[in-house]
């Protein structure tokens, strides 16, 4: 190690520090390249960059998908000024929604204008079998449509809110048929990888497929976005006719993406200001302001050029790196400058040349070892499951040695460029008296430090114990922004926002013998069955379909729909448990018998199949589906223990086996990424925490030092998890990084400290006053440091998108803790082991 030393300080004083200007001509050259290469920087904040790709269950749900011939939809809710059945009203529906069926990918549009009316047209149901009634229909009672579409099986909290205030629109969009057949290809191929040896060719294919996969989610995400763009403007157009909110899980999707580029853009921008005011009032010199600011740019302009070239997208997860990476680049900097200044004050006549070189000569080795722990902080994302998280893990660890590469040759290129300038006393005010406080705090009560800290473990395990793996869409966004206020009402008043599917497999298909014994029984129930009315005829179709339609089917179908709309949690349910509920109506409320239910298959029109049936039975599988929309802003839904509780309930309540149902969507999609998320990051820190354990031993050679040093990190990153646990709230995909990131932030600070620490002792061998001289000197930076991030992240407190809230709050809190421990409990154990002799 001493000999990488002596040949990294040789470099530079032969290459580097004699040559400025050379250097930093190619430095921005290289910086220039990468920022071209950052015109290919993306963004993707789609719910499928937030699933596990390799779960069974996603792979399922995309069959379903496709099974059912299901559609990405929008969902308008409409609140109008007038009656919702006022003639104003309904004029307002009939234009809007001929405005949102001329846009391009738009299929249908589904509202209570076109709504089929089967209880009052007056009609039977033979006729409206033949000819179906609509509210748009003349001969439409629309008082009767008003009650039937407000208290229907079919449309209550789907098309109409109970009190027959609001209303929903549904606009269905065209399937992308090319996205879903590269998707199948891939999977061939990747089964044909694990089950087959690897050839060159197949390798080449699925880059090939996975390249136009990538391309086609490009432009599906262009599309949408369009789309959605589109359809504001034309709600815009009817805003004076009532309220209008946009819904749906691509209008999430594409909302956040919005979120997190006004963010980046604004909220750099702001936090960059912050931390040139901030520079300002610690340093009081231009260059200790141009000078940390170009490193944190060009450190930051090649990431995302990085990001770029390899095409790694910026996901929810990983929408906050930019800061990160201005955290990470400015912490090295300030450690160079105070050092620096250190060494000029130390050596006043000494040449600039010699300063630089002394500079680097102190903190080469303690930055190296701080990036590489962080590296390792970072390292616990790795081993997730979800490729957005994965990613970011990579991203950050490439971020972290592009900032010590950039800021280890722009400083000292930058200083020989400069001429050496006097320090100031202007600024030598409350960071000394505030670093001497806490050395002498720590020297008299360091007791009261011990105790203090044994406290605050067994609060933040005590907090930590009650974390929960939660998330809800609608709790992203403040009350006061438009998503909020729309996803509200679709949540309370329109049948619920979070859509989850539970498919079920009933008894096999009937032989062909029991097929014509069920038509021979059929044949004389019909002659017995004098009082059944709905059909003025029986069936001549030799249709074997109707036979499926058995009551003891239907009924096991009932109970279940029944189970499903008796949850709390649970908003709408459709399935084909709506249409018997409909169909008992018309038989005086008794459930239908076999001959009924045939007869009732054999006489509905294909187009009252496609809407009622058709997306809730698939006889060639004999299954059929419930389509449930969960309830988002409950506040007593537990989306894990929700779907635990329905599985448990289904087998033992409902007595079906486990085998012959399966419960997906996107609730559970969600709900499996949270879970496997929780356990990869919260069961894995130990091994973070070995590795931390294993560099610190490689770098101190001294298992006790090791030990010590990992206390603040601890610290740290379990006060904040603590802390969140107290206050109920909760682990999602993004407040689940900031263990990792707290990490990351206590071992900076540790390194730096005990490194400094380690050479003061060596003046006099006195523990005490190495730790004041530590304080005093290392302690600055520090300071620094912390009051930089905490400032700087402050800003991102006033964003509307929560979890960025959370990361700014959080980040500056983790850094104050870390801060605390580094200048107050870490000292003292130093001091109370005495681990160096």
């Amino acid at each position: 190690m001493k000999l990488l030393h002596f040949l990294f300080i040789g470099f530079y004083d032969r290459f580097v520090l004699k040559r400025p200007g050379i250097v930093i001509l190619l430095l921005l050259m290289v910086i220039g390249t990468l920022g071209y290469q950052a015109r290919h920087f993306r963004l993707d904040a789609s719910a499928e960059s937030l699933l596990l790709e390799n779960d069974k269950d996603l792979q399922y749900a995309r069959k379903i998908f496709a099974r059912y011939d299901l559609q990405d939809f929008l969902l308008i809710s409409f609140t109008p000024k007038e009656n919702l059945f006022s003639d104003a009203s309904l004029t307002t529906l009939s234009r809007l929604k001929d405005d949102l069926m001329a846009l391009p990918r738009v299929t249908s549009v589904v509202s209570i204008l076109d709504a089929p009316l089967l209880e009052s047209s007056g009609a039977t149901l033979k006729e409206m079998a033949q000819n179906i009634m609509t509210l748009q229909s003349a001969e439409v009672d629309r008082r009767l449509a008003k009650q039937e579409l407000s208290k229907s099986p079919l449309y209550q909290n789907l098309l109409v809110s109970p009190d027959a205030r609001h209303t929903a629109i549904q606009i269905n969009f065209q399937k992308d048929i090319e996205y879903l057949d590269l998707l199948d290809q891939r999977n061939k191929i990747n089964k044909e990888l694990i089950n087959e040896k690897a050839t060159p060719a197949l390798q080449a294919e699925q880059k090939e497929i996975t390249r136009k996969i990538h391309d086609q989610q490009e432009r599906i995400r262009k599309a949408e976005h369009e789309n959605i763009a589109a359809v504001r403007k034309i709600m815009k157009k009817y805003q004076s006719a009532g309220k209008l909110f946009l819904g749906g899980v691509d209008m999430i999707a594409d909302d956040l993406l919005t979120f997190i580029r006004n963010d980046l853009k604004i909220f750099g921008t702001g936090v960059f200001l912050l931390l040139v005011l901030t520079l300002a009032l610690i340093f009081r010199q231009i260059r200790w302001i141009i000078l940390p600011l170009t490193c944190c740019a060009g450190a930051v302009i090649s990431m995302m050029g990085i990001l770029g070239m390899f095409q790694w997208e910026v996901t929810v997860v990983s929408s906050n790196f930019i800061s990160l990476q201005l955290i990470i680049t400015l912490a090295m900097v300030i450690h160079l400058i105070v050092s620096y200044r250190e060494q000029l004050q130390q050596n006043p006549e000494a040449g600039q040349q010699e300063l630089v070189l002394a500079t680097l000569r102190t903190k080469a080795k303690p930055c190296l070892y701080a990036a590489l722990t962080t590296i390792a902080g970072f390292g616990s994302l790795l081993l997730c499951d979800i490729l957005p998280v994965i990613t970011f893990g990579w991203m950050m660890s490439a971020g972290i040695l592009v900032s010590l590469l950039i800021t280890f040759l722009f400083f000292p290129v930058g200083m020989m460029l400069m001429k050496k300038k006097s320090l100031s006393k202007k600024n030598e005010g409350f960071d000394h008296f505030a670093t001497q406080w806490l050395a002498k705090f720590t020297h008299r009560h360091g007791n009261a430090i011990l105790a203090v800290t044994a406290i605050t473990f067994i609060l933040s395990f005590a907090g930590i114990a009650r974390l929960e793996v939660e998330n809800s869409f609608i709790d992203y966004f403040k009350k006061n922004t438009e998503i909020y206020q729309g996803m509200k009402i679709i949540d309370r008043n329109l049948g619920g926002t979070t859509p989850m599917d539970i498919v079920v497999q009933l008894e096999p298909p009937h032989t062909p013998v029991q097929v014509a014994q069920q038509e021979n029984t059929l044949t004389d129930a019909h002659n017995d069955n004098s009082d059944f009315e709905i059909f003025d005829e029986t069936d001549e179709a030799g249709d074997e379909e109707k036979y499926w339609f058995t009551s003891d089917r239907m009924t096991k179908v009932l109970s279940i729909h029944d189970y499903l709309e008796n949850l709390p949690e649970i908003g709408k349910v459709l399935s084909l448990g709506t249409l018997l509920q409909i169909a008992q109506q018309f038989n005086n409320g008794n459930p239908l018998d076999n001959f009924q239910l045939a007869l009732v298959y054999s006489e509905i029109s294909d187009e009252m199949k496609a809407r009622i049936l058709t997306p809730y039975v698939y006889i060639p599988n004999n299954e059929v589906r419930f389509s449930l929309r969960v309830m988002d802003s409950s506040k007593t839904l537990k989306r894990d223990a929700l779907i635990k509780q329905i599985r448990s309930d289904l087998i033992h309540q409902l007595k079906i086996p486990a085998d012959q149902f399966r419960i997906t969507g996107m609730m559970v999609l969600y709900n499996n990424m949270l879970q496997s998320l929780f356990h990869s990051q919260i069961l894995t820190l130990g091994m973070v925490v070995a590795a931390l354990f294993t560099m610190f031993m490689i770098l101190f050679r001294s298992w006790k030092v090791s030990l010590i040093a990992l206390f603040p990190n601890l610290f740290a990153s379990g006060a904040v998890l603590g802390i969140m646990g107290w206050f109920a709230i909760p682990l999602d995909i993004m407040t689940i990084t900031i263990a990792a990131i707290s990490i990351g932030i206590a071992v900076d600070d540790t390194i730096h400290y005990i490194h400094r620490f380690k050479h003061e002792l060596e003046i006099d061998h006195n523990y005490t006053q190495a730790m004041y001289r530590s304080h005093a000197g290392i302690g600055h930076a520090l300071y620094y440091t912390s009051l930089t991030v905490i400032i700087g992240f402050s800003v991102l407190t006033l964003s509307n998108f929560l979890p960025t809230i959370y990361f700014g709050l959080f980040t500056s809190l983790a850094m104050l803790i870390a801060l605390i421990a580094c200048l107050t409990l870490l000292p003292y154990l130093l001091i109370r082991f005495k681990p160096f002799g």
